[in-house]
């Protein structure tokens, strides 16, 4: 699979980074969004592969496009017949998020991306579109943290994993009220915490790296965005939990419904019997193959943000495998027409 789809898949995230960052600080977030979904699903359309959306931009009424359940690829074209060669398909399940931080694209802040996640049909977890409670962390820690724990008890794990003192280590949480108790008792327990408004997926990703200075990512968010998570980490060795969190009142949004009951009910509906468990990376996806690509939006940790020229634009991305055991750093220039320069550095 990697070799059928792995150079393809990094023209994807770089296609829906180059078309929102071109929304880059103008305070237009939907729009960001927009042109990135249009430029992600336009090119997964070009692909020799018959893909289906597991993870995307909502239900069919919700979102026109990228929707879950939506199928992308060349072999499901009507005329598949004509252009599909049947005995070298690829049939794939997707998880996608154009423009993971749309408000940071809005606001010019740091740690947007296009991410995409993909393996064998069946080889990603349908995450409903609630939220979820992660943990991630370096993959020296795999298997010694776990999420059932207090953060006190994580974080003393971790600093022995990682052979340091817990003083040395930085924690990533999403700033929003639902962790206020979270983040007093990481500052409490000796970690200092970088606060992020959006873009989780970022972080987790930078857990797993060595000399970004990010340890951990603690605290709540999107389950979908989660499922992407558990696909980099897993290709990467990193360690990943997640637990659905289905309960209105402990996200404190109103987005996920009006009572717990209806939510445990909605889970059952989509096959989830025990809406407590806790989920591996291995679980969350569990296909043979896992592929993760991402492209820069806005500058980050790992990737600059896109780059633009006259006459063109400049990407960095991330495409990591698990049939490989590689993770590839692509540095990409775009040529739109005749440039005038090429811009090295």
């Amino acid at each position: 699979m990697e070799t059928t789809l792995g150079l393809e898949i990094i023209e994807v995230v770089e296609q829906a980074a180059i078309a929102s960052g071109h929304w880059m600080g103008k305070g237009d977030k939907h729009t960001a969004d927009h042109v990135a979904v249009e430029a992600m699903r336009k090119r997964l359309n070009e692909i020799h592969m018959r893909g289906r959306i597991v993870i995307g931009e909502g239900e069919r009424d919700e979102a026109p496009m990228l929707y879950i359940g939506e199928e992308v690829g060349i072999c499901t074209r009507e005329d598949a017949e004509k252009v599909c060669n049947v005995q070298e398909l690829v049939e794939v399940d997707l998880a996608v998020d154009p423009c993971e931080g749309t408000n940071l694209v809005a606001s010019g802040q740091d740690g947007s991306m296009a991410v995409l996640a993909i393996s064998e049909k069946g080889g990603l977890f349908n995450a409903p579109d609630i939220y979820m409670s992660k943990l991630a962390a370096p993959p020296v820690a795999r298997g010694h943290l776990d999420i059932r724990k207090s953060p006190t008890e994580n974080l003393k794990i971790l600093a022995e994993c990682m052979n340091r003192s817990v003083e040395e280590l930085v924690v990533v949480v999403m700033d929003r009220s639902r962790h206020k108790e979270l983040i007093q008792e990481i500052r409490e327990a000796g970690a200092r915490v970088r606060l992020i408004s959006d873009g989780d997926v970022s972080a987790a990703l930078s857990c797993a790296f060595s000399g970004t200075n990010v340890h951990a990512l603690m605290g709540i968010g999107a389950a979908p965005e989660g499922v992407i998570t558990a696909a980099a980490m897993r290709c990467l060795g990193g360690h990943f939990q997640g637990q659905l969190v289905y309960d209105p009142s402990v996200v404190k949004t109103g987005l996920i419904g009006e009572s717990k009951e209806d939510n445990v009910a909605r889970l059952k509906e989509m096959g989830i019997e025990d809406p407590d468990k806790i989920y591996t990376a291995e679980e969350l996806a569990c296909g043979e193959t896992v592929l993760f690509a991402a492209s820069g939006i806005t500058p980050g940790t790992l990737m600059k943000g896109v780059r633009y020229f006259h006459g063109g634009a400049r990407t960095e991305s991330l495409v990591i495998s698990t049939q490989s055991s590689t993770a590839r750093f692509v540095d990409t220039i775009h040529l739109f027409d005749q440039p005038k320069t090429l811009q090295l550095r």
